[in-house]
This record gives structure tokens, C-alpha cells and sequence, in this order.
């Protein structure tokens, strides 16, 4: 999964090499935390969040054949 998000956002920012993704994984839940440049930021949020909720949807889906909640949480 931390690699379908790398690939995702890679082309949409300015430092590709700053993008991190760490995980959380508990009993119900993993928690994916994408960090990037802040000057990338409104690259990967978008107008209205528009970029952000296409990346959350597509990561739900992937995400979707396991036991567990997904989650994704985008910061600088």
C-alpha cells in the first residue's frame, strides 16, 4: 500500500524525494501518514480537497479486501 501511494503522488509534487509514508497498525485499524514538502501541500490537497479525497478513495479501495479499517492522513 505505501508503495500505491508513493506512485500516486510522486508526479503530482515538485520534491518526489521528500514524500515519506508511515505506518500505524493496531487491532481495527491502519493508519498510513503521508508526509510532503510543504510547498507541495496544495498540490496534494487540491482545490476543495478534490486531489486528497481522489487519493483517500483509491487507497480505501486497494484497501478494501482486508480485515482492517483504512485510513489516510496527509501533513507536511
Amino acid at each position: 500500500m505505501k508503495e500505491l501511494i508513493e506512485t500516486i503522488v510522486k508526479p503530482l509534487v515538485d520534491f518526489p524525494d521528500e514524500i515519506r509514508v508511515d505506518v500505524d497498525e493496531d487491532a481495527t485499524r491502519i493508519t498510513y501518514h503521508l508526509t510532503v514538502n510543504k510547498a507541495d501541500m496544495g498540490k496534494v490537497i487540491g482545490k476543495q480537497g478534490r486531489v486528497a479525497k481522489a487519493i483517500r478513495t483509491v487507497v480505501y479501495a486497494a484497501g478494501s479486501s482486508q480485515q482492517k479499517k483504512i485510513f489516510l492522513e496527509i501533513g507536511e
